[in-house]
C-alpha cells in the first residue's frame, strides 16, 4: 500500500447492522463515539440500519410492500398518460 495517501484517522472500525445484529470489521474514517468488543478487541462502532446481510436484494427475501394502494394508483396514472 502506498504510504501517505490515507487520512490520519483511517483505522479499523466495526460496522453493526441494527436490524439483525450482524457485525463486520473494516477500515474507515467514519467518526463515532461508540465502541464495541469484537473478536476480543475493542473497536469504534458505526451503526447501520441495513447492510448486505439484511437487505432483501442480497438475502433473496424480496417483497413488495404496498401501502394504501400506491402501486395501483401509480399504474392507473401511468396507463392514462400513455394513451
Amino acid at each position: 500500500m502506498k504510504q501517505g495517501i490515507h487520512p490520519d484517522n483511517y483505522r479499523p472500525v466495526v460496522f453493526k447492522d441494527m436490524s439483525n445484529g450482524d457485525m463486520f470489521l473494516s477500515r474507515s474514517t467514519a467518526k463515532t463515539n461508540d465502541t464495541v468488543e469484537f473478536e476480543g478487541e475493542t473497536y469504534p462502532v458505526v451503526k447501520l440500519e441495513i447492510s448486505s446481510s439484511s437487505h432483501p436484494f442480497y438475502t433473496g427475501k424480496s417483497k413488495l410492500v404496498d401501502t394504501a394502494g400506491r402501486v395501483d394508483k401509480f399504474m392507473s396514472r401511468y396507463a392514462r398518460s400513455r394513451k
